[in-house]
């Protein structure tokens, strides 16, 4: 099928109502992508917003060969494709790793899609590109009138997989580990669930935008399973040859109505020995993945122990980046560094080893990635933490949060640390 191409302006409509009225009318499809920065300055910035629905050709599956398949797909021709890298892909990227824990949401390991329809939107300006008439599309989207989002409904009734005592015992236990030396540091997520929910994913996705903000957002549909995403995190880029990544380890709670305590809290959060240990631990690990598919001497740390603001949290943030060897494909790349390093931890096979054991569900596609491939071959993926899914068949809806454990973590402000993660969920589901 031919591509059409269109460059569209609205000088008269704002950026945020123009994505409102795009989310809108993507909504109707049964499998899209919605990815947005959120004005978010960063000199690695990819684009502000970026749009894919309607699916002319699908890949997915279950850990195994899905990455070589994919590959072998990608190698026939250029395109886009949007899609997603589910955590327990690493049970394909690592031999010998498998998951039994119950999984109630259901995406698959991996699963991409050759997208009908991809916008790109900028400060009042459109890029679309259709297999359809484009001035039609066009028109669909702009003669929607966009309305005030409704209310939520009645709030769900979330339950915990662990009590508080629960969690703190298994911090013990993983503490007790790594006094062993089987790790140095593991990142341990618990789930928060609620059944027969009746949900309206847009509405929350919206109100989850407006509170939360964060450059890596994403509104993600396959069928009938929903991730509404408001994660701050990058886990790979590739531009050209380069290769970049930018890991979180260490957060500290906002303050935005009192100033001083929201500067100490800053100041708190990068002066920590603890978060800092954390930091430069997943950054070695970073830089032992990229080293592993860069070309030598080329991995280098941009910038150590960043420390940036988000609406809900402070964030320390490390930069690492690699010349990528031109040999190397995509599927190559993935099995080096997936999964990411600060969803996991170190020794990276051991702690997966230790999160399938003391763990309660399967993460899913929590702590895996969503994001884009271009035609000539670049992508850009998120973490996906601070996020929320939901499967509109079952009614069930789930967001899981983790922290970074090492033998200095105290197992009470462990799990205050996830609450916090948290906030901005539980205020939209409270709403």
């Amino acid at each position: 099928m031919a591509i059409s191409y269109n460059t569209a302006f609205f000088p008269h409509t704002s950026l945020g109502d123009m994505k409102y009225k795009v989310l809108n009318w993507v909504n109707r499809f049964s499998i899209f992508c919605f990815l947005d920065n959120n004005r978010y300055p960063s000199s690695a910035s990819s684009l502000e917003v970026l749009v894919a629905a309607g699916a002319m050709e699908t890949i997915s599956g279950q850990a195994g060969d899905m990455l070589s398949a994919f590959q072998k797909r990608l190698d026939k021709e250029s395109s886009w494709w949007f899609g997603h890298l589910g955590y327990d892909l690493k049970n394909e990227t690592e031999t010998g790793l498998s998951s039994t824990l119950p999984d109630e949401i259901g995406f698959d390991d991996l699963f991409f899609f050759r997208p009908r329809h991809i916008i790109r939107l900028h400060e009042q300006q459109a890029e679309l590109m259709t297999v359809d008439d484009p001035a039609t599309i066009w028109e669909e989207i702009t003669g929607l009138n966009e309305a005030p989002p409704a209310q939520l409904g009645r709030n769900p009734a979330i339950q915990s997989r662990l009590t508080r005592e629960e969690y703190i015992r298994q911090i013990d236990l993983l503490r007790a580990h790594i006094l062993r030396g089987d790790c140095y540091e593991i990142n341990f997520c618990q789930e928060f669930f609620a059944r027969q929910v009746l949900l309206q994913p847009l509405k929350v996705y919206r109100s989850l935008s407006e509170l939360s903000p964060n450059p890596f957002s994403a509104y993600y549909r396959n069928e009938e399973k929903y991730l509404i995403c408001a994660s701050p995190e990058r886990y790979l880029r590739k531009k050209g040859t380069q290769l970049l990544s930018q890991p979180i380890k260490g957060t500290s709670p906002r303050y935005p109505d009192d100033a001083d305590q929201d500067y100490s809290s800053r100041n708190a959060l990068m002066q920590s020995a603890k978060d800092r240990s954390e930091n430069v631990m997943v950054v070695d690990l970073v830089r032992n993945d990229l080293s592993r598919i860069c070309l030598e001497s080329t991995v280098k740390v941009d910038e150590l122990y960043g420390i940036y603001t988000f609406p809900q949290v402070h964030q320390m943030i490390s930069t690492i980046s690699g010349e990528l060897d031109s040999s190397i494909d995509f599927a190559s790349i993935i099995r080096a560094t997936f999964p990411m390093g600060s969803m996991t931890g170190a020794p990276k096979r051991k702690v997966m080893e230790l999160i399938e054991q003391y763990e309660r569900t399967k993460r899913g596609l929590f702590s895996g990635a969503v994001g884009y491939i271009t035609p000539d071959g670049d992508f850009d993926f998120n973490v996906v933490i601070r996020s929320l899914f939901y499967n509109e068949t079952s009614g069930y809806l789930s967001y899981s949060v983790g922290s970074g454990i090492t033998f200095y973590s105290d197992p009470e402000k462990e799990y205050e640390e996830c609450l916090v993660k948290a906030e901005a969920i539980i205020k939209v589901l409270s709403a």
